[in-house]
This record gives structure tokens, sequence and C-alpha cells, in this order.
């Protein structure tokens, strides 16, 4: 709790993120690089799949960092209704704009591995419908905390959004094992360790942990960004009503 005390406070945010901003951009186009090198100079093609297995190593990652950043925007915007934290909001605003591109491109990379693998590009299955429906959650959160004049009142009708629309998160994870999907099920993150080959997963790791210094870098950016737009808005006001 102090934790969240202290980084409420957009100063001391403001030192933070300028000290971390630089090393996260730099973590993600190193991390970026190898793991691209690994997934298409390194790891072999998949006996059933062939060459179009490659299209995982960026499906795969921008389907967890979708759930990532909604379960993100969920706890900052619980943070923010709860404790009234300003920062929080701000980081579940910019949030929302980083998780929807992570969607649209699984969705997108989905469709694309779909073809050959299904012989279509879209299917009303669990997995991809619920994934939709998180797009639309992302959308519907973006148009719903601008529509208002007032930031707050702004942040706190998209804050209940969010959080009404985080029972979405646990069906896109367990879709595939409650219903009978063309989604194979989880290889990776399940009991017993990864089942996955040890030359597919490091590059696969390697991207998800790209895509998350990638995200952790826009943040920074953006939520500072937003902290001096907000204070530019205060002087103006200030000197209107002066």
């Amino acid at each position: 709790m102090k934790r969240i005390d202290y980084l409420a406070n957009p100063t001391r945010f403001m030192r933070l993120a300028a000290v971390l901003t630089p090393w996260m951009g730099w973590a993600t186009v190193l991390l970026a690089a190898v793991g691209l090198y690994l997934a298409f100079f390194v790891a072999p093609p998949d006996y059933q799949q062939g060459e179009s297995v490659r299209i995982m190593y960026v499906h795969v990652p921008t389907s967890w960092m979708a759930l990532f950043c909604y379960v993100s925007m969920a706890v900052a915007a619980a943070t923010g209704l709860i404790w009234k934290h300003p920062v929080a909001d701000l980081v579940a605003k910019c949030t929302a704009p980083v998780g929807a591109a992570f969607c649209f491109l699984a969705l997108l990379t989905g469709s694309l591995w779909g073809k050959p693998m299904w012989g279509t590009y879209w299917v009303w299955d669990a997995r991809l419908t619920s994934m939709l429906i998180l797009l639309f959650l992302y959308l519907g959160y973006i148009a719903l905390v601008n529509a208002f004049d007032d930031p707050a009142r702004g942040a706190k009708a998209s804050s209940i959004l969010v959080l009404v629309g985080v029972v979405n998160v646990p069906i896109i994870k367990f879709s595939v094992d409650w219903w009978n999907t063309l989604h194979q099920p989880a290889s990776v993150i399940k009991m017993g360790g990864p089942s996955i080959h040890p030359t597919m997963l490091w590059p696969l790791l390697l991207m998800a942990l790209a895509f998350t210094t990638y995200y952790v870098w826009v943040l920074m950016v953006r939520v500072r960004g937003e902290i001096i737009a907000n204070k530019i808005r205060v002087l103006r006001l200030k000197q209107v009503h002066g």
C-alpha cells in the first residue's frame, strides 16, 4: 500500500519513469532482435504446420499481452476507484490503446495462421469470439473515457466498464478447456511444465518479454505525457480564472 501511495504522486512517478523509460526501450529492442532471430533462423519448422508455425512467435505473445494489459487496466481501475489515485486512472487510460493494438494483432495473426491450418480465416469458436469481445471492451473503454468533459467522471464510468468486463479474461483463458474449439490446449503455461520443445519455447518467451518491456516503455511515455498535459491544462484554467 505504501508503494501505491508513493507512485500515486505524479512528481514521483515522473522521476521513476524518467529512469525506467530508456532501459525499457533498449530492453525491447534487444529482446525483440534476439527473439526474432531465433524465431526465423534457429527454430525449426513444425512437422505438421511447416513454416507457417513462425506466426506463433507473434500471435501467442500478442494474445498473452492482450490479456495482461486488460488485467493491468482492471487493477489500475480498481485502485483509482477505491483509493482515488490519479496516476492509477492515467495508467488505465494509457494502457487501453496498447492493449487494443495487441488484441487486434492477436486476431489478425490468428486469422493468417488459421487459413492454412483450418482452411478459413475465421470461425465463431469460443476462443476467437471471446477475444473479439475483448477488443470491443478495449474500444468501448477508449470511447467512454473520452466521452466526458470532466476527466474524473470519464475515469469513473470507464473503470466500472473495465471491472465488469474482466469476467471475460478467464473465459478466454479456459475456453479451450471448457468447450470444444479448434484451438489446441495450452502448451506453455500448464500443470507439469511446457510441452513445447526448447528450440521453439525460447524465442516464444523472448518475444513475450519483448512485448512486455514494450508495453512498460510505451506506458511510461504515455503517462508522462498525460501528466504534463494535465499540468498545462491546470495552468491554463488558472490563467482564465485569474
